[in-house]
């Protein structure tokens, strides 16, 4: 079984240029966030919890500035 990754531009381009009807300079010119808000997508994500923020803290810790240094 092989994995498809990344965008479905296929999908993506009907979608913008069929379904919203737009330009293809004006969907071209569009970020993925703007695609995605225009079409609906936009908060079917699920919300992060406390754990998957506490993961994310834990991946990239904040950097302390040592003191000392001027």
């Amino acid at each position: 079984m092989s994995v498809q990754r990344g965008l479905g531009w296929a999908e993506l381009m009907r979608a913008g240029l069929h379904g919203l009807r737009l330009a293809p300079e004006t969907f071209w010119a569009l970020t993925p966030a703007e695609l995605r808000i225009m079409l609906g997508c936009e908060g079917r994500q699920a919300p992060m919890l406390s754990d998957g923020l506490a993961a994310l803290m834990a991946a990239y810790p904040d950097q302390k500035e040592e003191s000392g240094n001027a």
